[in-house]
C-alpha cells in the first residue's frame, strides 16, 4: 500500500512536487500567436535498424583519422543511402557502437516526412574536406572577392514537409581544424578563412552547419549544434519552425582554453593557422538565422558564438513574421538581432524570458535591430518582456545606419516596446553603450517601459530621429535622454506595478548550460 504524502520524507515530497511541476509546464507548452507550441516527440518509427558508429573521437578530434582527404566521409553514403530509403514519417537514428560513438560524413539531404535522430552521446562530424562541399564553383575552402555561395551545408532540407533532427546528441562542425584539400590545405582551418573578411575584406566560402529551403513545418529538438564554419542553422522560406532545446557553442573547448584564455599570438588576428580562438575571431558562425520565415518558434535553448545568436533577415519576399523567442539564454556573441536585411518587412515578433550574459566581450550586444538605406524595410510589431541582462557592451542597439550603406531603401522601425528588462551592468566597471537612431522620415519609434540599466549610466553612443515612449514603468537613464535632445513622451504611470524584474538567480554559467564550453 503507497505511503500517504504525509509520511513521505520532506526532501522526497518537494522533488516530487517540483518534478510534476516541471512535467505540467512541459505538458502546456509555449503560447504563440498561431496556437500552442507543445514539446516535440522523439521519432516513433525508426526506417531499419539503428546506425552504429565505427569511430572513436580523441579529445573530442577526429583529426588523426581524415589527414588523407580520400578519408574525409567514410559514414556519408551509408547515412544518405538510410535516408533516401526511409518512408515519410520515419527516421534515422545513429547510435554508439562496440567501436566508438562518432560518424564522420559529408553533405546530407534530408527529404520530405523523414527525420535523423542522433543519440545522446553520438557525435556527428563534418568532413573537413572543401572539395566535399563545393557546388561547382570550385572555391569552397577560400575566401573571394565573390560573395556567392560556393559550398553546400553539411545538412540540407528544401521543401520538405514534416522532416526534422532529433536526440540529445552533437553535430560537430570542427571550424578550427585544418583543411586537407584546396589552397589551403594544412594552412588554414575554415575560420582562418573566415577572419580573410575581417583581415582582407574578402569572402569566406564556408559551409553552414544545417540549411532548410522551403516547405514547412521542420522541427528542431535536443540537439547541439558546435563549431560551425559558418552559420549554425539558416531556415529560408520556411512555414513552421520549432527548434526546442538547441544547444549552440562555438568556439568549443576543443579550439580554445579555459575562459577563452588563449595565449597570446595564438589567435587569427595575430598568425595563421591560429591555434586558439575566442568567440571574438570566429566570424559569421550565427547561431539561429530564420531567413523570410514564418510561424518560427525558438525556445529553452542556450547559444553562445562568435556572432548573431539569433539573426531574423528578411531580405526578399515574402518577408518574416509571426516569430516567437521564449525561454532562451544567450551569452558570448552579437545579439538577439533582427536585420540587417530587412527589404521585405519583419513583423509580429515577441522576444520573453531572455537572459542574456554577454561575459564583457567589447562586440557583444544585447537587443538589436540593424539595417541600412541599402536593404532597409520594415520592421513592426516588436516586443521584449522579462529580459535579464550582465556583462552586455551594447544593451540596446537600434540602428537604422548600420555598415553605413547608401540607398533608397531606407529602413523603419515602429512599434517596437520593451516591457521589463533588467541589466545588472558589466563587471569591468564600463557603461554599457546605446545606440537609438532613425531617419527623419522614418523615425525610430520605441516605447521603454521598466528599463533599468544598473552601474554607471549608459552612453548614448548615437541618438537621432527617435520618438521615444518612456513607462509607464521606470526608465533609469530617462534623464539622459531628455537632455540629450530625444523627442520623448511620459504617459501618466496610473496603477501600473513599476517593481523592477529580479534578475539575481537569472543566470547560468556558461558551462553548466554548454559543458562543451571552456
Amino acid at each position: 500500500m503507497p505511503c500517504p504524502a504525509s509520511h513521505l520524507p520532506l526532501r522526497a515530497l518537494v522533488l516530487g512536487l517540483a518534478l510534476h511541476a516541471l512535467s505540467a509546464a512541459a505538458d502546456e507548452g509555449v503560447a504563440t500567436p498561431w496556437g500552442r507550441v507543445a514539446e516535440p516527440r522523439l521519432p516513433s518509427v525508426l526506417c531499419g535498424a539503428p546506425l552504429q558508429a565505427h569511430l572513436r573521437a580523441t579529445d573530442g578530434r577526429l583529426d588523426a583519422l581524415d589527414e588523407n582527404p580520400q578519408d574525409s566521409q567514410p559514414d556519408q553514403v551509408r547515412i544518405q543511402q538510410a535516408l533516401d530509403a526511409c518512408a515519410p514519417g520515419g527516421a534515422v537514428k545513429l547510435v554508439a557502437g562496440p567501436a566508438g560513438a562518432a560518424f564522420l560524413s559529408g553533405p546530407l539531404t534530408l527529404k520530405s516526412g523523414v527525420s535523423l535522430w542522433i543519440d545522446r552521446g553520438v557525435t556527428l562530424f563534418a568532413s573537413r574536406n572543401p572539395r566535399d562541399y563545393d557546388n561547382g564553383g570550385g572555391t569552397c575552402g577560400s575566401a573571394t572577392a565573390d560573395e556567392h555561395r560556393s559550398c553546400r551545408a553539411l545538412i540540407t532540407a528544401t521543401d520538405t514537409r514534416g522532416s526534422g533532427l532529433y536526440g540529445g546528441g552533437v553535430i560537430e562542425g570542427r571550424g578550427g581544424s585544418l583543411l586537407t584539400a584546396g589552397p589551403n590545405r594544412g594552412r588554414r582551418s575554415w575560420w582562418d578563412v573566415a577572419y580573410q573578411h575581417k583581415s582582407q575584406g574578402l569572402h569566406a566560402q564556408n559551409p553552414r552547419l544545417l540549411q532548410v529551403d522551403g516547405g514547412r513545418d521542420f522541427t528542431l529538438y535536443d540537439l547541439s549544434l558546435q563549431d560551425a564554419p559558418n552559420f549554425h542553422v539558416v531556415t529560408d522560406g520556411v512555414q513552421g519552425v520549432t527548434a526546442w532545446g538547441l544547444k549552440i557553442l562555438t568556439p568549443s573547448g576543443v579550439y580554445s582554453r579555459p575562459g577563452y584564455a588563449c595565449p597570446p599570438g595564438s589567435t587569427p588576428d595575430r598568425r595563421t593557422p591560429a591555434t586558439c580562438f575566442t568567440p571574438g575571431t570566429v566570424q559569421n558562425t550565427d547561431g539561429f538565422d530564420p531567413m523570410q520565415s514564418s510561424q518560427v518558434l525558438l525556445t529553452h535553448a542556450a547559444i553562445s558564438t562568435g556572432d548573431d545568436q539569433v539573426a531574423i533577415k528578411a531580405g526578399k519576399a515574402p518577408g518574416s513574421r509571426a516569430l516567437v523567442f521564449a525561454h532562451n539564454r544567450l551569452y558570448f556573441g552579437h545579439g538577439l538581432s533582427i536585420g540587417s536585411e530587412t527589404l521585405a518587412g519583419v513583423s509580429d515578433v515577441q522576444v520573453r524570458d531572455l537572459v542574456i550574459d554577454g561575459g564583457d566581450e567589447p562586440n557583444g550586444n544585447g537587443l538589436r535591430i540593424k539595417s541600412n538605406a541599402a536593404v532597409g524595410g520594415l520592421v513592426r510589431q516588436v516586443s521584449y518582456s522579462g529580459i535579464c541582462l550582465r556583462g552586455v557592451a551594447h544593451p540596446l542597439v537600434f540602428d537604422g545606419f548600420y555598415a553605413k550603406d547608401s540607398g533608397s531603401q531606407v529602413p523603419e522601425f515602429r512599434d517596437i516596446a520593451i516591457h521589463g528588462l533588467h541589466d545588472l551592468g558589466r563587471s569591468d566597471g564600463e557603461p554599457g553603450q546605446l545606440i537609438l537612431a532613425g531617419y527623419p522620415e522614418h523615425p525610430l519609434q520605441l516605447q521603454l517601459d521598466d528599463v533599468v540599466i544598473e552601474g554607471r549610466p549608459p552612453q548614448l553612443k548615437q541618438l537621432q530621429a527617435a520618438q521615444l515612449r518612456l513607462g509607464p514603468g521606470p526608465v533609469s537613464f530617462a534623464d539622459q535622454l531628455k537632455a540629450a535632445g530625444a523627442e520623448v513622451v511620459t504617459p501618466d504611470s496610473g496603477d501600473k506595478d513599476t517593481t523592477t524584474r529580479d534578475c539575481a538567480t537569472a543566470f547560468v554559467p556558461l558551462r553548466r548550460a554548454l559543458p562543451n564550453a571552456p
